[in-house]
C-alpha cells in the first residue's frame, strides 16, 4: 500500500461529463503515487465515459433525498470529536452575515459536512481539496474542521461571481484560497479577501503538447470548430453570425459544433435562418478521448465567450487549452482570464465579447494569413507549455497544499 498521504478531492459533480479537467487533476495525482478520494456533492445527469473505476469509488454526500441525509449526518455528528466545537463556532458566526434564506441551507450544508467529517477521518484523509467555491467548500471547510485536516479551495466562475457567499471567510479558514487566472484574484481582491490567502493556479491541460506539425495543404473549405454545452455563455450564436458574414463576404467556410445543451434547437434554427444547413454540423458530444483527434482535422478553433443573462461567464476554458496545446490556432474573446491564456497577436487572436463583425474579422486574418496562422499556434503551444500544462500545475498545487511527495 502507498505511504503518500490521502487526499480527499470534493467538487459539485465530480463524475459529470463536463468535469473533465477535475478528474484529469485527480488522475495526475494518482500517477504520481499519490492516494485520492473523490467526493462528489451530487450524483450527475450525465456520466464520464472510460473512468468506471473512478465512478466506482466516487462517494456521494446528497444521495439518499434530504430525510436521510439528515439523519445519516446527525449520527455522524454526535459521535463527533472535539474539532466538532470549532466547526460549530465558525457556523455560528457565518449564520450571524448571511440571511434567513441562506442560513437555512448553511445549516443543512453544515450537517451534511458531518457526514463528510466522517468519511474523511474513516479513509485517513490528510487533507482535502475543494473545487468550486460556493456549495462544495460550504461543505467542505466545516468537515475539514470537524475531521481536524487542512483544506484548499479552488474558485473558477460563477462560483465568485454570482454565488460568492462568504468568500473572506472561506479564504481565511483555508490553507489557500485557489483561483484560476489574475482576472479572478482581482475580483476576489475586490471583495475582501485578503491576498495573502490567495494564489493563482492553472486548471491545467492534460493533453501532450504536440511537436511541430507539417504545414497542412490549404484546403478549398475553412474548417472552424467549436466546442462546449450549448448555452448562452458560449456565444455560439455570435459565431453562427460570424459565418455567415464570412460567407455573405465570400469566403468558403464550415463549422464543426460540438456538445449539446439546452439551446441545440435554437442554434439550430438560427443556423436554418441564417442560411448555413450546408456548412454548419451539430456534432453532438464528442467523449473526452475523441477531442484531440477532432482538434487536428481544424484550420482553426473559436470560442466566442460571453456573459449570458444572470451575468454567468467562462474563466478560462480548458478547451481552448487543449486546442491551442494542439497547435490549432484560436480565436475568443476579451472575457474574464481568457486574455492571459489567449494574448492577442501572440498566443491567439480575440474580439470583444458578442461582437459579430470583429469575430469574423479574426477569423479572417486567419484564413488570409497561413504564415499568421502558424506563428500563432506554435506561441499559443508554447504558452501552455510553459503556463497551462498539468505538469508544472500539479506542482502548484502541491506546493499549496503542503504536500511533498
Amino acid at each position: 500500500m502507498s505511504t503518500h498521504p490521502t487526499i480527499a478531492y470534493l467538487a459539485p459533480a465530480l463524475t459529470a461529463l463536463e468535469s473533465t479537467f477535475v478528474y484529469d487533476e485527480v488522475l495526475a495525482l494518482e500517477a504520481q503515487g499519490l492516494r485520492v478520494l473523490p467526493v462528489s456533492v451530487h450524483r450527475p445527469q450525465r456520466y464520464l465515459v472510460g473512468h468506471d473505476a473512478l465512478l466506482a469509488r466516487t462517494r456521494y454526500l446528497y444521495d439518499q433525498g434530504t430525510a436521510a441525509t439528515v439523519a445519516r449526518s446527525v449520527l455522524a455528528f454526535a459521535r463527533g470529536r472535539k474539532q466538532r466545537a470549532k466547526a460549530a463556532r465558525w457556523l455560528w458566526r457565518d449564520l450571524r452575515e448571511v440571511g434567513l434564506r441562506q442560513g437555512i441551507k448553511l445549516a443543512y450544508q453544515f450537517l451534511v459536512a458531518a457526514g463528510l467529517a466522517d468519511m474523511l477521518v474513516r479513509n485517513g484523509c490528510r487533507h482535502l481539496h475543494i473545487h468550486f467555491a460556493h456549495v462544495p467548500t460550504q461543505i467542505g471547510m466545516y468537515a475539514a474542521a470537524m475531521a481536524g485536516i487542512p483544506f484548499t479551495v479552488m474558485a473558477h466562475a460563477n462560483d465568485i461571481f454570482e454565488r460568492g457567499l462568504l468568500l473572506a471567510r472561506k479564504a481565511e479558514r483555508a490553507r489557500k484560497f485557489l483561483t484560476i487566472s489574475e482576472y479572478n484574484r482581482a475580483h476576489l481582491k475586490a471583495v475582501g479577501v485578503a491576498p495573502e490567502h490567495m494564489a493563482v493556479v492553472r486548471c491545467g491541460v492534460s493533453f501532450p503538447i504536440r511537436e511541430e506539425l507539417t504545414p497542412k495543404a490549404r484546403r478549398s473549405v475553412y474548417r472552424l470548430g467549436s466546442l462546449g454545452r450549448l448555452v448562452e455563455k458560449k456565444g455560439f450564436d455570435v459565431l453562427l453570425q460570424a459565418v455567415a458574414q464570412l460567407r455573405g463576404l465570400g469566403y468558403a467556410v464550415e463549422l464543426s459544433l460540438a456538445g449539446d445543451g439546452p439551446l441545440q434547437p435554437e442554434l439550430k434554427a438560427l443556423a436554418h435562418r441564417l442560411g448555413l444547413a450546408d456548412c454548419v454540423k451539430f456534432e453532438g458530444n464528442l467523449s473526452h478521448d475523441r477531442v484531440g483527434a477532432w482538434m487536428l482535422t481544424l484550420d482553426a478553433f473559436v470560442l466566442a465567450c460571453k456573459p449570458d443573462a444572470n451575468g454567468d461567464m467562462d474563466g478560462i476554458p480548458v478547451v481552448l487549452m487543449e486546442a491551442m496545446s494542439q497547435r490549432v490556432p484560436v480565436v475568443s474573446t476579451r472575457l474574464s482570464g481568457i486574455p492571459e491564456l489567449v494574448i492577442d497577436g501572440q498566443t491567439g487572436l480575440l474580439a470583444g465579447p458578442g461582437d459579430v463583425p470583429g469575430l469574423a474579422h479574426c477569423i479572417s486574418r486567419l484564413i488570409d494569413s497561413p504564415d499568421l496562422s502558424q506563428s500563432l499556434a506554435r506561441r499559443g503551444a508554447a504558452h501552455v507549455r510553459t503556463e497551462f500544462g498539468q505538469a508544472i500545475n500539479i506542482q502548484r498545487l502541491l506546493h499549496h497544499m503542503r504536500i511533498t511527495q
